[in-house]
């Protein structure tokens, strides 16, 4: 069963004070199996966005330990700050990552707003998915008010908290209130201006926001309202949906700055909500100049945006990854105000940093690791990572054919190669890795007990299974390498002529992989019990490795041919 993860995204009223965020944030480091991402202050705001994840039920404990630290730290009658706040820990969602629903998630958050309301006496509002009414869905609304209001608020029938106590007693002066949910993804993501003008902020995000602005007769902020049939002023939506915005100055940088919630990125992305920015800010007289993203970001989104921009100049949209990353960076001017690092901003990166990978090794200490006194990495693991080499060079081909002068109108042939390329090293890069655990997984099954029959079975069984999938991984390898030489067949055909021995060097390259993994598959089966598995791989095998070297032939006779 997929483990469960859940992200908790809470965020502090206290930006300024680091001892204090500290001492905060530690208490998520003292639950065993909870990851802490990211503590980042906002001077301006001073307000804390921390993100932390692990398995559900360490995550509410996490959660609670620290809106009890920052209740018993943070005074909400001294605190001042540019962000819309009513309590010492604001809010704090809880985000379904992997194996569990929303439905699950939801239920998850009610536990944790009563063990709140019940034990800390903190007043608090259920809102997005977690909300017990239609009206209390929306955060705006139920922090509406913010701390100065909260005394009036909660002795109204209409806004009595979902838990906790609904009177501003002396604890709550101190502590404030907290919104708890279960949301999607949001991205807490802000705009930046060449102006300080609060007012011209606020107009950009009006124009931008799914909510808009109140009509008016006049069209002017201060005009007499346009009611409809309620009593209810007439708004004038936004351009975007699924998106919440302010305008507010920022002392820290001495701009202003528009401040988004992109509250559904496969509705409203992050580089869309940009360039409207920089249309509506042009109109106006202004102009972006650049961008910040408080918290953590889906890798999708990064790749999103550089795709975006990558087409928009008609550029190939194969590069790597990291220089994607890159592009969406510069693009978006996310390093505008300070530095933006990737392994400590896109949540992938981060959860990915404790993994010790061979490919995350230099071609140094990679050929020092094989070449040591440990069985892996093998025979498969280099063979996959021959296939990756292979590939990588198609790939190389496809670019620089999308860039070459007087073949403009073909960049998106070459584009489309490019990007099967990179799919493919992608599972061949995977799979360098994945053998060597493959193979150790038959070690562990070799090192399990044998004194009763019961463990000798369960050894028995653990030993077969593990050689089955210690030959299911290099049939992938060959299987994957032999479908990646379409894209250096391709680029013999169509691509530069000056590359032609690149792209024969890919396919060499290739059928030295698929054959590499094939010595595996066959080594591996040879002790499988199951015989008709074993007889059935070996026979795939076969095919691939028959038509693999038939490629190679018709590449060194193209070859030849040609030079």
């Amino acid at each position: 069963m997929k483990k469960q993860i859940i992200e908790c995204v809470p965020n502090i009223s206290e930006g300024k004070d680091t001892a204090k965020i500290k001492a905060i944030t530690d208490v998520i480091e003292t639950v065993e199996g909870v990851k802490l991402l990211d503590v980042d202050p906002g001077k301006a705001t001073n307000r804390t966005v921390i993100t932390f994840v692990g398995e559900p039920k360490q995550v509410i404990e996490a959660a609670f330990l620290v809106i009890k630290k920052a209740a018993e730290l943070i005074n909400m009658s001294k605190h001042t700050g540019a962000h819309p706040r009513f309590g010492a820990t604001d809010v704090c969602p809880l985000v379904p990552i992997s194996g569990i629903t929303m439905e699950e998630t939801v239920k998850y958050a009610h536990q944790l707003a009563k063990r709140v309301g019940e034990e800390l006496n903190i007043p608090v509002y259920c809102y997005e998915y977690a909300a017990s009414e239609e009206k209390r869905k929306n955060l705006a609304n139920c922090r509406s008010g913010e701390y100065e209001g909260l005394k009036e608020k909660l002795v109204n029938p209409a806004w009595r908290p979902d838990f906790g106590p609904a009177t501003f007693t002396e604890s709550v002066k101190s502590t404030g209130a907290i919104a708890i949910s279960a949301r999607d993804f949001l991205i807490a993501y802000n705009v930046n201006l060449n102006t300080t003008s609060t007012r011209r902020a606020n107009a950009i995000a009006f124009d931008i926001r799914e909510a808009g602005r109140g009509k008016t007769e006049d069209g002017t902020p201060n005009g007499k309202k346009v009611l409809d049939k309620n009593g209810e002023q007439v708004r004038i939506p936004g351009k975007l949906k699924a998106v919440k915005g302010i305008g507010w100055y920022i002392e820290e940088y001495g701009i202003a700055q528009i401040a988004y919630n992109l509250t559904n990125i496969n509705i409203t992305s992050m580089h869309v909500a940009f360039d409207e920015s920089d249309k509506m800010a042009t109109e106006r007289g202004l102009r972006v100049t650049g961008s910040e993203l408080i918290g953590l970001i889906p890798l999708k989104a990064m790749l999103a945006a550089a795709d975006y921009y990558l087409i928009k100049q008609q550029r190939s949209l194969g590069c790597s990854e990291k220089e994607k990353i890159k592009i969406a960076i510069k693009s978006l001017g996310l390093d505008d105000l300070k530095p933006f690092h990737p392994k400590e901003k896109i949540i992938e990166y981060l959860l990915e940093a404790d993994t010790k990978k061979l490919v995350d090794l230099s071609l140094k200490d990679f050929a020092d690791e094989t070449a040591g006194e440990s069985m892996a990495p093998g025979g498969g693991s280099i063979a996959a990572y021959v296939g990756t080499l292979g590939v990588s060079l198609g790939t190389m081909v496809a670019n620089l054919s999308s860039h070459k002068a007087g073949w403009d109108n073909r960049w998106k042939e070459f584009s489309d190669w490019a990007v099967k390329g990179q799919a493919y090293k992608a599972t061949l890069i995977q799979l360098v890795d994945e053998d060597t655990n493959a193979f150790n997984k038959i070690i562990d099954s070799f090192r399990m007990p044998k004194n009763t029959d019961k463990e000798k079975i369960a050894r028995a069984t653990s030993i077969e299974e593990a050689t089955k999938y210690a030959t299911q991984i290099p049939f992938k390898v060959m299987e994957t390498a032999y479908n990646s030489m379409e894209v250096a067949q391709a680029m013999l055909k169509i691509g530069l002529p000056s590359s032609l021995s690149d792209a024969a060097v890919g396919i060499l390259c290739a059928k030295t992989a698929v054959t590499g993994a094939y010595f595996n598959v066959k080594i591996n089966a040879k002790t499988i019990k199951d015989r008709s598995f074993a007889e059935e791989i070996i026979k795939r095998g076969e095919e691939i490795y028959q038509k693999t070297i038939k490629i190679e032939q018709e590449t060194i006779a193209l070859i030849n041919s040609k030079m």
